[in-house]
């Protein structure tokens, strides 16, 4: 019987020894954190083995096969001990490929991944596809293919998930955009990230589509550099191409083989032109999903995404409290999102950011926040990477340590007509456990403002740096 070590006891990887026991393998699993209890429920309930709070070599190391959590690095002691013997590391995703039929819609990039893979997911469901979701969203793959009974799956896939796909193919590959972020994991090489998020190509073939921005600097760079078999379908927002979806004024012209129609972008649910760019990837995903299944028939677009709602934490508006609009995108942890989030903003913007910094280059948003924003308020453990930088372009700065300061410095500051935007441009492990717990507890805070008699006399007093002329 073939012994396969699941590492890391999340959703991802109790689905997949989930899968790989309905499979007949002899299963262990091992976390060196404590297993959340509804894990560790359903590892009993299927008397799978397993440890918590260690990782026993003696029983990882005669695996014959390992699904690693994406969280661990390949720089982890265990798993160079693994690469060494050369046992085979994959990920849950490849092994979930294994045992299914499905038709599969990969979606990558350093940012819009999620939306993305939702507005995909909406479209192929609205539409009449039997269609599930996962990779980084939803439940797990693995554990959907035990019974197998989708014909498609829309997978928001990480480059850290990508790391370790080797014979899985993705029917219809989305390679968003690539910026720098997640560099501690690549020796601080964007041509390694890249190269991460290129194999979503891989295995690809000629009846297969790539779908891929190539407004994007990067990828516009790397493209050429790779042989891409499957049917390319380029997005811009800036020019016309030959084949995929591009903006002409306040039209989105697409199209795919012979197929050509186009939207109208003020009936469009999600504004802002990261949103644009995120559609059209969507919209090109279902007819190449349309085409690939033999399907004619035209599909109402515009309908169709209606009355589709956006993911939690990107962009999402809290609440309106005296004319000042709250808005939460804790989904921002890095400079690009930001961007996208700065861009979109038409009014004066008090901007909440900071956290764990990941070599962040804040040059691509100096001269946006010099533009709109008229209070940055830093919220870290350590603030200097945003005060330095900011210094010099904003003339106030507030350092905080905690959520409630932050929000409350804000809700000082703010006039009517004006915009709190939390949009962090960091990682949130310094004060949270991630960037859901950051966004739900900004969230609870602001409606806790709502709903209190707060006053200016009783907030808690904050350093004010003012740049001096």
């Amino acid at each position: 019987m073939k012994r396969i070590v699941i590492l890391g006891a999340g959703e991802s990887g109790t689905g997949a020894a989930l899968l790989a026991n309905a499979k007949g393998y002899d299963v262990f699993v091992s976390d060196m954190a404590a297993i959340a209890d509804k894990y560790k429920t359903i590892l009993v309930d299927n008397n799978i083995a397993f440890e918590e709070g260690q990782h026993t070599e003696a029983l990882i190391l005669n695996a014959d096969e390992v699904v690693k959590s994406p969280g661990i690095p390949d720089k982890a002691p265990l798993i160079k001990q693994l690469i060494e013997k050369g046992t085979p590391i994959i990920s849950e995703i490849e092994l979930a490929s294994r045992y299914t039929k499905a038709k599969i819609i990969a979606i990558t990039g350093s940012n819009g991944k999620t939306t993305t893979t939702l507005l995909t997911y909406h479209l192929l469901k609205k539409a009449g596809f039997n269609v599930g979701l996962g990779g980084n969203i939803g439940d797990s793959m693995a554990k959907q293919v035990i019974n197998d009974t989708f014909d498609y799956f829309v997978l928001e896939t990480s480059s850290f998930q990508l790391d370790n796909l080797y014979q899985f193919k993705a029917d219809v590959g989305m390679l968003l955009n690539i910026t720098p972020d997640h560099l501690d994991r690549y020796d601080y090489k964007i041509e390694n990230y890249s190269a991460s998020k290129f194999r979503i190509i891989q295995n690809q073939t000629a009846n297969d589509y790539f779908i891929t921005h190539v407004d994007n600097e990067i990828v516009a760079k790397l493209l050429p550099l790779y042989k891409v078999d499957a049917n390319l379908l380029e997005i811009s927002l800036v020019r016309k191409v030959p084949l995929g979806a591009f903006l002409n004024g306040d039209e989105i012209k697409f199209k795919v083989g012979d197929n050509a129609f186009e939207l109208s972008v003020n009936k469009l649910p999600l504004q802002g032109k990261h949103n644009i760019a995120n559609i059209m990837a969507a919209v090109l995903g279902t007819e190449a999903i349309k085409n690939l299944s033999g399907i004619t028939t035209q599909f109402d677009y515009q309908e169709l995404l209606s009355d589709f709602q956006n993911v939690a934490h990107r962009l999402e508006q809290v609440a309106e409290i005296n004319g000042v609009t709250y808005i939460n995108d804790s989904k921002a942890t890095n400079v690009d999102s930001v961007f996208y989030a700065l861009d979109a903003m038409t009014k004066p913007v008090i901007w909440i950011a900071g956290g764990v910094d990941k070599g962040n280059d804040y040059s691509q948003i100096k001269q946006l926040v010099k533009d709109k924003v008229k209070l940055l308020i830093c919220m870290g453990k350590d603030n200097s990477p945003l005060e330095d930088y900011f210094l010099e372009v904003i003339d106030n700065i507030i350092s905080t340590d905690n959520l409630e300061d932050a929000v409350n410095a804000a809700f000082e500051n703010a006039e009517i007509g004006e915009v709190v935007l939390l949009s962090p441009a960091c990682a949130s492990f310094d004060l949270f456990k991630n960037y859901e717990d950051r966004g739900d507890k900004f969230k609870s805070r602001v409606h806790g403002l709502q709903s209190s008699s707060l006053n200016v006399a009783n907030k808690p007093k904050t350093e004010n740096r003012k740049l001096e002329n």
